[in-house]
């Protein structure tokens, strides 16, 4: 059976907005159901519960990059990410020129952060 985070590894012929839907929703099947954004504050926030997370209580246990083919400025980030007191969910973000500061920041301060690998070691990469 194939690891899970194998499951789009070579359909690169979906467009990238869908193919992150797809991945999405394949979070929410694995648990994955809460959605974060990082407000004024600089604090992770649950938009479910609206709990408040410092940098310290969070641990990104895979992010997924996607990039338009259509317009190389058209990339997104989404983390996929399990809190110290267990909420499990994404937040998705633009990377690059147009990737909200306030995001980039609260992850260069997250020290769990993992990419998960197919079994040769290299990086899982989604279109």
């Amino acid at each position: 059976m194939e690891e899970k985070t194998n499951y789009m590894e070579n359909n690169d012929q979906i467009p990238h907005m869908k193919s992150l839907a797809l991945c999405l929703n394949r979070m929410v099947l694995d648990g994955y159901e809460d959605d974060f954004k990082v407000l004024e504050d600089g604090k992770l926030t649950s938009l479910k519960t609206e709990k408040k997370y410092e940098p310290e209580q969070v641990n990104v246990v895979n992010f997924f990059r996607y990039e338009g083919q259509s317009d190389p400025n058209d990339n997104t980030i989404m983390y996929v990410i399990e809190t110290a007191d267990g909420l499990k969910g994404t937040l998705v973000d633009a990377y690059g020129a147009y990737a909200d500061e306030r995001v980039s920041t609260f992850f260069k301060q997250v020290e769990s952060i993992h990419k998960k690998t197919n079994k040769e070691g290299h990086e899982v990469k989604h279109h």
